[in-house]
């Protein structure tokens, strides 16, 4: 006679950090100790890749010279846009983010029914987007100082200072990340190994 296992859903983890706080290393190694990864970011770059699933709305709303020749928006002339027009970024993000909810909600579902015991959500702007709280049953914050992520930064990508810094100045701050934390991993002059330690310490 078989025993029907009972069904427990995943704990779902919000995952987030500045630029530079190692929050994608952190994402890694919750994957291999077998949790499943719902990348935002990365479902933002497939649905405006080339004929991604947000082009075509792209394309009506703002017109094919936003769209490059193969297909994928053009990021450079895009970033132009939303810089100098604040509402032309809120045109965009009108597309794009129904498209990665469902996308998310999605992967997630996939997640559980193949009983991974945790679903990552890693989302580099959970705490300025204000929905996602009611959505994860935890956040874990990955931190460090703001020197640390613009030496990290810099050595990676070999932006300048002033780079890096405009991009940390958009994001949440520390303040506000912290404020939001359930759990917080202070990721400065860690090891590989001592970051997985401290990983293994938290109840996930």
């Amino acid at each position: 006679m078989s025993t029907i296992k009972p069904f427990h859903p995943p704990l779902r983890l919000g995952l987030t950090g500045g630029i530079g706080s190692g929050k994608s290393t952190v994402a890694q190694m919750l994957v291999q100790r077998g949790a499943a990864l719902v990348d935002a970011d990365a479902i933002a770059r497939q649905v405006t890749a080339p004929h991604g699933s947000a082009i075509a709305a792209i394309a009506q709303q703002f017109g094919d010279q936003f769209i490059d020749r193969d297909g994928a928006l053009n990021r450079d002339a895009m970033r132009a846009l939303v810089f100098k027009d604040s509402n032309a970024k809120k045109e965009l993000e009108a597309i794009i983010h129904p498209l990665v909810a469902e996308e998310t909600q999605r992967q997630a579902q996939e997640a559980a029914g193949l009983g991974h015991p945790t679903v990552v959500f890693d989302v580099p702007l959970l705490v300025e987007s204000g929905k996602w709280r009611a959505q994860v049953d935890r956040i874990l914050v990955v931190d460090c100082s703001v020197e640390t992520q613009i030496q990290r930064v810099r050595d990676r990508n070999a932006w300048t200072a002033d780079a890096v810094q405009s991009i940390i100045q958009v994001q949440a701050s520390r303040a506000q990340r912290l404020a939001a934390a359930d759990w917080v991993i202070f990721n400065q002059g860690l090891s590989l190994d001592q970051l997985r330690a401290k990983l293994a310490d938290l109840p996930i």
